[in-house]
């Protein structure tokens, strides 16, 4: 699928992006370290164990990509 005929807005992508990092920011600021970084431990755990379940090692997904 090609990005320009896809109906993608690229600057509307980034103004949301950088909407969320802003609230995101906001959060992190208002709440105990304890809250926030037991969620990020708990996000990063999940993309370990997602990783686990990746078919294709780096060497193998690097190669398929340069295709």
């Amino acid at each position: 699928m090609d990005i320009e005929t896809s109906g993608f807005d690229e600057k509307q992508n980034l103004a949301e992006r950088l909407k969320f990092l802003r609230f995101y920011c906001e959060w992190v600021k208002s709440v105990p370290n304890e809250v926030w970084s037991k969620q990020q431990a708990e996000f990063i755990d999940s993309l370990f164990d997602n990783a686990k379940n990746f078919s294709l090692d780096a060497k193998k997904y690097l190669q398929s990509i340069r295709k």
